[in-house]
């Protein structure tokens, strides 16, 4: 079977990111009355909500891909399919976070446009527990930057992830500024390093 470098799927996966985060800024339109510009912008919340918020997390997809893939040894063809999937649905992340913003800006549709916006994130943890599951299931696909603990708990930020992020979906469906805020807060904690991560850059510390 071919061994294929990790480095050109982050490479990759980079690319395909970083085109949607610049994709979000799109969404948000100058006022048209500039005579009222400052209530203009003002109105504009929405759009910054959405934004911020669809920003940090796919940074966060950004950031825990790469802890991801800084422990695998090589790229078969069902991670490389994996990947493709995860790359689709954050590509789909600048229409929703435009549903989520337009919604709020017209007080109309609001808890669809939460549930939407929190179902496209929930699929994109989906795919990351299925990567790091089959990954998981034969040691040969691990490098040796990583232990079994630390393996474990890359795989429980993982799974909790599946269950915040559906809370904050199923959450939004009723009430949406809760869904957000329930999102929101999953930014604040993620952000946080894996403890995974951190035993890779000490043993590369050590080299």
């Amino acid at each position: 079977m071919a061994e294929r470098d990790p480095a050109r799927v982050m490479a990759v996966s980079d690319g395909v990111i970083a085109i949607a985060v610049t994709l979000l800024v799109l969404e948000i339109k100058p006022p048209e009355d500039s005579a009222h510009l400052l209530h203009g912008l003002l109105a504009l919340w929405p759009s910054y909500l959405a934004y911020v918020v669809t920003f940090m997390l796919i940074g966060q997809i950004w950031a825990n891909h790469h802890v991801m893939f800084d422990h695998i040894r090589h790229a078969d063809r069902t991670i490389l399919f994996l990947n493709t999937l995860l790359l689709m649905d954050v590509s789909f992340l600048p229409f929703a976070a435009s549903v989520l913003a337009k919604s709020f800006r017209d007080g109309e549709g609001e808890r669809v446009a939460v549930a939407l916006h929190g179902i496209v994130f929930w699929l994109a943890a989906v795919i990351f527990n299925l990567i790091w599951g089959y990954v998981r299931r034969d040691p040969g696909r691990l490098s040796g930057n990583i232990d079994q603990a630390g393996v474990r708990s890359v795989g429980r930020r993982f799974r909790l992830a599946l269950a915040w992020i559906g809370l904050g979906a199923l959450l939004g469906a009723f009430v949406p500024l809760l869904g957000v805020a329930v999102t929101a807060a999953f930014v604040v904690y993620y952000w946080l390093p894996i403890s995974g991560e951190l035993s890779f850059w000490r043993s590369r510390a050590h080299d």
